[in-house]
């Protein structure tokens, strides 16, 4: 909105040209849905509380989780109006890359909301079942590799770093891999947000490493020099990913330890889904593996905890699944658990930076 008004005003104005440069509107989107938290943040909670959103812990859980019982949830809401009202300011919304990313950011974000507030209202810990949350993302992200496959330019190949002359074309069954990395990737954060800050440390960290990935791709220079797909228009998405970074930071001033509110399902299934979609429309898949390592480890511990219990007639790989409380009940203070995963999940990050190079 203000970018597109700059923008037609820069020809009688030199100095409104400097919102020409995706950097620029990089920070002004971040520091900008960072500040609506910290304006918003505490009347936000003070509405959820009043609703009475608030989150119900499982029994089975770690002993020392009954006592955030009752914390308000649903924090996420916040998360993505701020990010959302910052991308209006700053992104050129004539992109469609940027309209793709919170048409499916939102759909995500509508499935936890209403896990979440049917828990809310039914006061316990049983919102949706599994079997309608894993059908409703299989369909938004069905949907959204269809729009990718027939969007013309766009090449539903898979790339290997390391590995340039590898690329796989997988034609129309490009939307099933789509689907396959917006469920695995939205499942995976929505199970790893299980302590005070734990998930949206990582995504924070993970969204600036794709928001570099996205500026790169939509510079046919940069990208020619790295030998990287380049993907016109993909630097807008630099500016969607840094709204949504800074929204994490503001909400993280509210939910650090102890927390004063949670993420709830539907920030953590819709920020997991912008994260996936924005591995796919940069054309680096694969390497999501790395940079959401630690979101992989959590939910590969919770299938391999399954099967190992199934297979061994009840015997438990982990003391508890996912591996956060596994941590945890071998006596690990919640504030390490936490830290020190946020510094696996930062050095992923760098790692995943540095296949830039392995060309």
């Amino acid at each position: 909105m203000l970018y597109n008004l700059f923008l037609s005003l820069s020809n009688e104005l030199t100095a409104l040209n400097v919102f020409r440069y995706i950097t620029f509107r990089i920070i002004l989107a971040s520091l900008t849905s960072m500040f609506l938290w910290f304006i918003f943040g505490q009347k936000f909670i003070g509405v959820i509380k009043a609703f009475q959103m608030r989150q119900y812990i499982r029994e089975e859980g770690p002993a020392s989780h009954q006592k955030k019982a009752g914390t308000p949830t649903m924090g996420g809401i916040l998360v993505l109006g701020a990010a959302f009202v910052s991308c209006l300011l700053w992104a050129d919304l004539s992109s469609k890359v940027v309209w793709l990313m919170w048409i499916v950011t939102f759909a995500y974000a509508l499935i936890g909301f209403q896990d979440d507030y049917l828990k809310a209202r039914r006061k316990r810990n049983q919102g949706l079942s599994g079997r309608q949350k894993l059908t409703a993302q299989v369909i938004i992200g069905l949907l959204a590799g269809i729009y990718l496959y027939l969007t013309p330019g766009f090449s539903p190949t898979l790339t290997f770093p390391g590995l340039k002359s590898l690329v796989i074309n997988l034609g129309p069954f490009y939307a099933l891999f789509a689907s396959l990395v917006l469920v695995s990737t939205s499942s995976a954060v929505n199970l790893t947000d299980g302590l005070d800050g734990l998930a949206i440390g990582p995504l924070i960290m993970a969204a600036g490493t794709y928001m570099v990935f996205a500026y790169c791709a939509g510079n046919s220079v940069i990208a020619n020099y790295l030998q990287i797909p380049g993907v016109p228009g993909a630097s807008e998405l630099a500016v969607v990913l840094a709204s949504l970074i800074g929204a994490g930071l503001g909400f993280l001033w509210f939910n650090s330890f102890p927390a004063d509110i949670f993420l709830g399902d539907v920030g953590s299934l819709s920020l997991g889904g912008a994260l996936g979609l924005a591995a796919l429309i940069v054309k680096q898949e694969l390497v999501l593996i790395l940079v959401g390592g630690l979101f992989v480890i959590e939910a590969l511990s919770v299938i391999f905890q399954v099967a190992f219990f199934k297979t061994f007639g009840g015997r438990r790989l982990f003391r508890m699944a996912p591996l956060h409380h596994h941590f945890e009940l071998k006596g690990w203070p919640e504030p390490k658990v936490i830290i020190r995963f946020w510094i696996i999940a930062i050095i992923l990050g760098l790692a995943g930076l540095s296949t830039l190079k392995l060309r």
